[in-house]
């Protein structure tokens, strides 16, 4: 699933709601109370829901940089996420 197209309802997500969504489902997995085929299944939504929330958290780090000034006006310049 991790190469495939995110399913248009994890899309249009707010990173906040997809990382909480995300979060339940690592828990679940982890508990081990899940059936084979469930498990499965939210592992692949858990999947999709990363991969939203990377492109998220990419969006955001590329707004930073274009909003970064210096002294000649604004700059584009890398983020410090660290």
């Amino acid at each position: 699933m991790t190469d495939a197209k995110i399913p248009d309802d994890v899309g249009k997500m707010k990173f906040e709601d997809a990382l909480t969504e995300l979060e339940g489902i690592v828990k679940e997995l982890e508990d081990g109370k899940v059936e084979l085929d469930g498990a499965i299944e939210k592992y692949e939504r858990g999947a999709a829901l990363k991969k939203h929330c990377e492109a998220k958290l990419t969006e955001a780090q590329a707004r930073i940089e274009k909003i970064t000034r210096n002294a000649g006006g604004i700059a584009a310049e890398p983020a410090n996420l660290d």
